[in-house]
C-alpha cells in the first residue's frame, strides 16, 4: 500500500509576475528512480518543492492518488543540497524526526542503530552534527529520512557540493533505499550522475516538461530539441 502515484495536473507557479513553472502535467508512479534534469534555472528545485508540498501552485493541482494518500504528509521525506543540522549529536538529529512522528522510544532506538550502520555513521553517533564534513552531513540527512521509512524520498541536488568519494557514498545509500522500496525522485544538473542513477528522466526547460521518458531512450535519442542540445552541451534559447 502506497501514497503513489503522484499526479500534477496543469501545475503552474508564478512569482512577481514571472512564470517559473508553466502548466506541468506529470504522473510520478511507484518503482523507477525518477531524475528531474535540466539546465540551471529550468525550475527543477521548484518542481520538487511543489511535489513535496513545501510550496503550493499558483494554478493546477498536486495530489497523491494511491490507497494511502490520506497519510501522504507523513510518508514522504526530502533531503536538500545543504541540509540543516540541529545543534545536537548525530544520534539526536535522527531521534528528533522520529519523535515528531510519534514513534515510541524502543522503535526510535532500533531504527537509529539500523540507519547509523547502513550509512556508515555508527562510529560518529555521539559527535555533534555541526562538526561533520559536508559528505557526513549529507549521509546524516539521508539517515534521518531513512529512519522514517518513507514511501517517497525527494532529493534536491544532494551531491552538488561533494567530492567524488562523498558523492559515491551518497549514491550508494540512495540505491540501497530504493532497493528497500522507497521511490526516489531526484534533481540534478550532472549528466554523469543522471546516467548512473536514472531509470526515467523528466527534462525541464524554462519551467515546462520538454520530455518524460525512460532513461535509456532519453540518453540514446532525446525527442526534444532542448534535451538534445543539453546533452550535447550546446546552449538552447
Amino acid at each position: 500500500m502506497s501514497i503513489l502515484p503522484l499526479m500534477l495536473d496543469g501545475v503552474s507557479l508564478r512569482r512577481d509576475g514571472r512564470v517559473l513553472i508553466d502548466d506541468v502535467s506529470l504522473t510520478i508512479a511507484a518503482g523507477p528512480k525518477t531524475v528531474i534534469l535540466g539546465p540551471n534555472g529550468a525550475g527543477k528545485s521548484l518542481l520538487l518543492r511543489l511535489c513535496h508540498g513545501l510550496i503550493g501552485p499558483s494554478a493546477g493541482r498536486v495530489r497523491w492518488s494511491g490507497p494511502e494518500a490520506g497519510s501522504a504528509r507523513r510518508r514522504q521525506a526530502m533531503v536538500f543540497q545543504k541540509p540543516v543540522m540541529l545543534r545536537r549529536s548525530v544520534r539526536a538529529n535522527i531521534a528528533y524526526g522520529l519523535r515528531l512522528h510519534g514513534h515510541a522510544a524502543a522503535v526510535r532506538a532500533a531504527r537509529i542503530d539500523r540507519v547509523l550502520a547502513r550509512t556508515g555513521l555508527a562510529a560518529l553517533a555521539e559527535r555533534p552534527a555541526a562538526v561533520l564534513s559536508g559528505g557526513e552531513q549529507q549521509r546524516l540527512a539521508l539517515a534521518r529520512a531513512w529512519a522514517l521509512e518513507p514511501d517517497v524520498l525527494f532529493l534536491d541536488e544532494p551531491t552538488a557540493n561533494l567530492d567524488p568519494g562523498a558523492t559515491g557514498a551518497v549514491e550508494a545509500i540512495v540505491a540501497e533505499m530504493h532497493g528497500g522500496g522507497a521511490k526516489i525522485v531526484m534533481t540534478t544538473h550532472d549528466l554523469a550522475q543522471a546516467r548512473r542513477l536514472a531509470d526515467e528522466v523528466v527534462f525541464l526547460q524554462r519551467g515546462r516538461v520538454a520530455e518524460h521518458a525512460p532513461a535509456a531512450d532519453f540518453f540514446a535519442a532525446p525527442a526534444s530539441e532542448a534535451a538534445a542540445a543539453f546533452l550535447a552541451g550546446r546552449l538552447f534559447w
